[in-house]
């Protein structure tokens, strides 16, 4: 087995938390040498993680909600002896009319009080987009901060 192999696995309906997910696992691999797979939880709804040593969580937020399938591989799976770290993609994350850090609290905190066998090692929200008949209306994407999380996370990731 690959020492550090590291699986992002995300659902998305704009698209932004699987580019978010492509960037992480840019950094991941590029700065940090990680092997980084990445799998929609739409098409693969529950995949293997037993070969991973390193389990990235991402979702997007519609309606105040988490997507349903992230929330479910968050709850059936065991993540004793791996590192666990989430991300989600929202509009409002990423909105300065918004305090980030409620933000974060609201929707990451509320689901790791109802799951407390999850240990993230690292979570984070990052802005997302708002879209209305398949085009983008409001746009809060901040490509450099998922890229400046990712290099804090793959700190983390090697220790």
């Amino acid at each position: 087995m690959v020492k550090n192999k590291t699986i992002i696995a995300f659902e998305t309906k704009s698209g932004v938390s699987k580019e978010n997910a492509e960037l992480i696992a840019s950094v991941l691999n590029k700065k940090f040498g990680l092997e980084v797979d990445i799998t929609n939880l739409k098409e693969n709804k529950n995949p293997d993680i037993t070969n991973y040593d390193n389990i990235i969580v991402g979702s997007g937020i519609r309606m105040d909600r988490w997507y349903r399938r992230p929330k479910s591989f968050l709850s059936k799976n065991n993540f004793s002896n791996k590192k666990l770290a989430i991300y989600l993609s929202s509009g409002k994350a990423g909105n300065p009319e918004f305090q980030h850090d409620q933000i974060v609290e609201d929707y990451i905190g509320k689901i790791l009080k109802k799951r407390p066998h999850l240990k993230p090692i690292a979570y984070n929200a990052f802005g997302g987009c708002y879209m209305q008949g398949g085009k983008t209306i409001e746009n809060f994407r901040d490509p450099e901060k998922v890229i400046q999380w990712a290099e804090q996370l793959g700190k983390l990731l090697l220790e």
